[in-house]
């Protein structure tokens, strides 16, 4: 498996989110001009995992957001998915370690995600990578 930034949008890319974010969530998946607007934001990486051999298909993504607040540098991990056939195998490890080595670039003091209670494997896998769970009020505004 292959980790890369995505630096360009292309439709193979807003494919492989049409086939991997109904596999995250029930939302709809991003249309052709939020997926390239996903690419170019500057604040904004998106990561993806390709199977190690000649097809090279996308298996996984994450998104890496990293911004300066005037308290310091912000890093944050969204929209982790791994595709059903390729689930434990290590792409998520590999998706967020990448992630972190980047975040870490950014030279914040460490990196946030949130993941849904129900998602038993993935808490693990964050544990198990040295992700402490904080207690928190997570506070949010629908529009």
């Amino acid at each position: 498996m292959k980790i890369t930034p995505v630096l360009e949008y292309t439709d193979e890319i807003y494919h492989a989110f049409q086939r991997l974010i109904p596999q995250l969530s029930n939302v709809n998946p991003p249309t052709q001009d939020e997926v390239r607007e996903l690419v170019l934001a500057d604040a904004t990486t998106l990561l993806v995992a390709r199977e190690d051999n000649e097809t090279q298909r996308i298996v996984g993504a994450l998104t890496l957001i990293c911004f300066r607040v005037p308290t310091g540098v912000r890093s944050i991990i969204e929209d982790i998915v791994v595709d059903e056939s390729a689930r434990g195998q290590g792409v998520g490890e590999a998706l967020t370690r990448d992630a972190i080595r980047r975040a870490q670039a950014w030279g914040g003091k460490g990196v946030m995600l949130t993941s849904n209670p129900r998602r038993v494997a993935a808490n693990q896998l964050y544990q198990k990578l040295g992700f402490k769970r904080w207690e928190t009020n997570l506070y949010f505004y629908e529009f």
